[in-house]
Parts: C-alpha cells; sequence; structure tokens
C-alpha cells in the first residue's frame, strides 16, 4: 500500500516575487468510520465488535473530559492528545487575561508505533 499524492503550484505569500514552486499534497483513498474500526479490532482479538465499538465510544469520551480538564492523554505508544492555545499578546504579564486566548487545537503527538510506520512509507504520484 502507499500514501497517493498529487502535486500543485504555489507562491510564498510572503515573498510574492520569487518563482512559485510545485508541492505535493496527500490524497485520501476514502475514510474509516468507528463502527468499523470496531470490527476490524474485534477481528484481531477476543472482544466482540459491539464490546470493542463500546470502548471506542467511552474512550472518545474519557479522551475528551481529560483534555477538557488540561491534562495530557497518553496512550501508550500509539501516542499523546493534548490542547494547545492561539492567543494574542499583552503589553504586559500583568494585563494578561483569558479574553486574550483566541482559539484552541487538540494537538496528537504519535508514538513509537506510529513513527515506525511513518519512517516506511511509499508514496505513489496520481
Amino acid at each position: 500500500m502507499s500514501i497517493k499524492y498529487n502535486v500543485s503550484e504555489k507562491g510564498n505569500p510572503l515573498q510574492p516575487q520569487q518563482p512559485k514552486k510545485w508541492y505535493a499534497n496527500a490524497k485520501s483513498t476514502g475514510d474509516v468510520t468507528l463502527k468499523a474500526l470496531a470490527k476490524e479490532i474485534a477481528m484481531r482479538c477476543t472482544a466482540s465488535s459491539a464490546d470493542t465499538h463500546a470502548v471506542l465510544v467511552a474512550l472518545t469520551e474519557v479522551l475528551t473530559e481529560h483534555l477538557a480538564d488540561g491534562e495530557i492523554v497518553r496512550l501508550g505508544d500509539f501516542g499523546a492528545f493534548q490542547v494547545s492555545l492561539n492567543s494574542a499578546g499583552a503589553e504586559t504579564e500583568a494585563k494578561f487575561n483569558a479574553s486574550y486566548i483566541k482559539g484552541t487545537k487538540i494537538v496528537f503527538r504519535q508514538g513509537t508505533d506510529l513513527k515506525e510506520m511513518q519512517n516506511n512509507l511509499k508514496f505513489e504520484k496520481i
């Protein structure tokens, strides 16, 4: 299997006078639902598809709760999830308050299993 990609020409918005260059864009070959994942996992262990689905749904709920509490959620060799903040700058530390926070995102840092997979990827231009 391989990661499918195409290329597109893009300019540097900070230096529009420079020539445009060509960059790769990963192309999805589809998606997998939670239910489908549960069935696949169930085929690799002794748990039923319904049990596996229930565990994945519960994992999503618990993960959400811990992230909302400001905790890093570590899932072993799979990786870790953490909330990251985007904020405007204040002139002084004393002036900074929560109103300066403009948004959040969930950051995922892959673990050893995903790093290994990533190091062995193959690519195919479409």
